[in-house]
């Protein structure tokens, strides 16, 4: 019987794994992972936060690309089941950006939305 392989419940792209490992690199951390957290507040109701932790908790959800990780809380994880943390580069400006299938409105700048 093959063995199914499971895709991860958050997806890191290439690109936001590559600026973490850049952050990382920059401030000389060996274990600096990103967290991703979702808080009550914002604008929609809900908001992101972005974080560098050396610790990785019991309840985490552990998600790994090009050697970097992301870390996500399990409550957190009932908003973002689905979603994409990547991160942009444009003419506005650089920011790590989530795609949430969970999300049915978010604010104008993307940092909060309502499910």
């Amino acid at each position: 019987m093959a063995q199914e392989i499971m895709e991860p419940p958050v997806k890191l792209t290439d690109s936001a794994a590559d600026r973490i490992n850049a952050i990382v690199q920059e401030m000389n951390a060996d274990k600096k992972m990103l967290r991703v957290a979702v808080n009550g507040g914002g604008c929609s109701g809900f908001q992101y936060s972005f974080d560098l932790d050396d610790t990785q908790n019991p309840d985490d959800t552990v998600v790994e690309n090009k050697g970097a990780t992301l870390l996500v809380d399990s409550v957190s994880l009932l908003y973002l089941a689905g979603s994409e943390v990547d991160y942009v580069n444009d003419l506005i400006g650089a920011a790590f950006q989530i795609r949430n299938p969970n999300a049915t409105a978010s604010c104008s700048c993307g940092s909060s939305f309502s499910v």
